[in-house]
């Protein structure tokens, strides 16, 4: 609940509700979230991408850009392995060093 005069955050004291402005309150405000109806709620159907792009050929279609992102999936002194998405067909490979 809010001070109708400043819109602070009221506090309870004693049983009443006090502005840390203005005091006691008699009559306090209350705020309803707006309901979001399918036209206030924007729908991605997919998600972006946030890897960096490379040449690398898809061996599924033959596209020659790819996404490409590195992780470690073996020893530490071992080179890291590095994962390809196709930029056309979404097609994932990895590639081994």
């Amino acid at each position: 609940m809010f001070c109708p005069k400043c819109g602070s955050l009221l506090i309870s004291k004693n049983g009443k509700l006090v502005c840390p402005e203005h005091g006691p309150v008699e009559k306090e405000v209350t705020f309803k979230e707006k309901s979001k109806t399918k036209k206030d709620v924007g729908v991605m159907r997919e998600k972006p991408e946030v890897h960096p792009k490379t040449k690398a050929q898809c061996p599924k279609c033959g596209n020659n850009e790819a996404y490409y992102w590195v992780v470690q999936t073996r020893a530490a002194d071992e080179p890291p392995t590095r994962f390809y998405k196709c930029t056309k067909c979404g097609h994932v490979w990895r590639e081994y060093s």
